[in-house]
């Protein structure tokens, strides 16, 4: 806060005097110098990136089994800061904890990448990461505070199942999956959702109850996601591509995960913003199939998609989450106007269509912010 800023609250009498010299010595008293933090934060990236620059110089001349050796150094050095020094770490500052656990973790996905390398190996990119899994998941899950660790963990394996169902279906070259075969990969491409369900019975238990609501929250993003995806690829019309989950059992099977995860939310958080978020992420599994209906019909797929975020609007407004409605809004307002142009592409091509959509584009806008303004919750709710 600026001492600017106090001197005019003061000035238009919002506080006394009294309490403009208090808030003074306050900031006085705890200021940091940004400035020479920034000065000494360009010297460390200066010196770290000529580092890196005199290793990837040099990379061809270093003997593999050295570079190996020195980045599995590393990874151990991290690991036993974290187990011997968390305590010390953490009194100094939660994010140097927070810090060097995401260091660590990324310096144990690099490493296979690089023992690939060296040994001039291949396989498909979903095995490193599932061994990456289930090598570091537990331990971001055991000491992670903040959504770097999160999102490494529901990150991980969103990107692990994905090329996991790239590679089973030969990498979109597969012209006929089995019915089993895209029951499977809809169930296993869908596991990630089952992190809100185990994320929302830990809050209450466990002194990180900040971290497991985000990776709760990056679930629920997951499931609308997903579900918000479906609707689109309904409304081009792209079901049939083989290269795409295109059978209605495997839709069914991704949504029952979602739905079932939902319930196990509820059950986890009985509060009102444990059903809440529960009804959302069953509401996206129940999206799924109903998608698949609507393959190919611009109004009835753009029509669920809001339905989808209008009833996650309601759920914003049930549990009091003022920015989740408020996205809410926003995002029904912007398919309002994407579905205006897919309706009016011939018009569009004569200047009045362009001004009809221009018109149509303000009022959507104007609407958007009323309705925001005038309904959001006015506290801020934990979700």
């Amino acid at each position: 806060m600026s001492a600017r800023k106090i001197a005019l609250w003061h000035t238009v009498g919002l506080i006394d005097a009294e309490t403009r010299d208090r808030l003074l010595a306050y900031e006085t008293a705890h200021s940091r110098p940004l400035a020479l933090w920034a000065v000494f934060g360009i010297g460390a990236l200066a010196i770290a990136l000529g580092l890196v620059s005199v290793v990837a110089a040099n990379w061809e001349d270093i003997p593999g089994q050295l570079r190996l050796g020195v980045h599995l150094a590393l990874i151990i050095a991290g690991l036993a800061a974290l187990f011997w020094r968390e305590a010390r770490l953490a009194a100094a500052s939660p994010w140097a904890v927070e810090a060097l656990l995401f260091v660590t973790a990324a310096l144990g996905l690099t490493f296979f990448g690089h023992l690939g390398q060296v040994y001039q190996t291949s396989s498909p990119m979903w095995k490193p990461l599932a061994v990456w899994l289930v090598l570091f998941a537990p331990l971001l899950l055991m000491m992670g505070r903040s959504w770097p660790a999160a999102l490494a963990v529901l990150g991980g394996s969103v990107w692990c199942v994905w090329e996991y169902a790239t590679a089973s279906t030969d990498y979109g070259a597969m012209r006929d999956p089995s019915t089993g075969r895209l029951l499977w990969l809809a169930f296993v491409t869908a596991l990630p959702v089952g992190f809100a369900p185990f994320a929302a019975g830990l809050r209450a238990r466990s002194a990180r109850p900040d971290f497991w609501r985000r990776l709760e929250q990056l679930a629920l993003a997951y499931a609308v996601a997903g579900a918000s995806f479906a609707t689109f690829i309904a409304s081009i019309g792209e079901f049939g591509d083989t290269r795409l989950v295109r059978d209605l059992a495997s839709m069914v099977m991704g949504g029952a995960v979602a739905v079932l995860a939902g319930l196990g939310v509820v059950l986890a958080r009985p509060g009102i913003s444990g059903q809440m978020a529960g009804a959302i992420i069953a509401g996206a599994g129940l999206v799924l199939p109903l998608a698949y209906g609507a393959n190919d019909l611009t109004v009835p797929a753009a029509a669920l998609f809001m339905a989808l975020w209008v009833g996650i609007a309601a759920a914003a407004l049930t549990a009091h989450w003022r920015g989740v409605f408020q996205l809410a809004v926003a995002v029904i307002a912007l398919r309002l106007i994407i579905l205006s142009f897919e309706l009016a592409s011939d018009l569009l091509l004569s200047g009045a269509g362009l001004i009809m959509a221009g018109l149509l584009i303000l009022g959507i806008a104007w609407a958007a912010v009323r309705v925001s303004k005038r309904f959001a919750p006015d506290v801020e709710g934990e979700a």
